[in-house]
């Protein structure tokens, strides 16, 4: 195991911009160390922990575990409640098309409990919204349009049963 090298305080902001170039660029590996390493400097950094939280995401059609209990962890550290309700309807979104990507029995059934799950994440996210802010209405009808548009994505018939993944 490695000993990771720190950075420095004046490189911050350089570094958060980077983080956003790579998710951006499609590389949230990168994006993720680099989140790592500035939250090691400061540790409730907001712009950070969601940037973190998005490259976990990213991730989570390679490799759902241990990204999602990272993420999850990143969620429960964001400090309003609207970015908590919002961002872990991401999360919930985001797992539901990981599950899509790898099929399998069942995976319309899960990816719809995992969508409706982050609908109404959003619902919740929107009730209580900052002004002008719409994110969380557009992540709504994101996942209405996905449950309308492929027809695997339906309910599952057993109602009470837990999803499998």
């Amino acid at each position: 195991m490695f000993e990771l090298k720190p950075i420095t305080r004046e490189s911050l902001p350089s570094a958060i911009e980077k983080a956003e170039r790579y998710r951006m660029l499609n590389e949230p590996l990168e994006a993720e160390s680099i989140c790592r390493d500035v939250l090691e400097l400061e540790p409730d950094n907001q712009r950070v922990l969601t940037i973190l939280l998005l490259a976990l995401t990213d991730q989570f059609q390679e490799r759902l575990e241990p990204n999602l209990g990272a993420a999850q962890q990143a969620l429960a550290r964001l400090a309003d409640d609207y970015s908590r309700r919002y961002y872990a309807g991401i999360i919930d979104e985001r797992r539901a098309k990981s599950c899509l990507s790898r099929g399998g029995p069942r995976s319309g059934h899960v990816a719809y409990h995992w969508l409706r799950r982050a609908m109404e994440q959003f619902e919740e996210a929107a009730a209580i919204r900052p002004a002008g802010n719409d994110d969380a209405i557009l992540r709504w009808n994101t996942c209405a349009r996905m449950i309308d548009l492929y027809p695997r994505i339906e309910p599952d018939s057993h109602d009470g049963e837990q999803p499998l993944e």
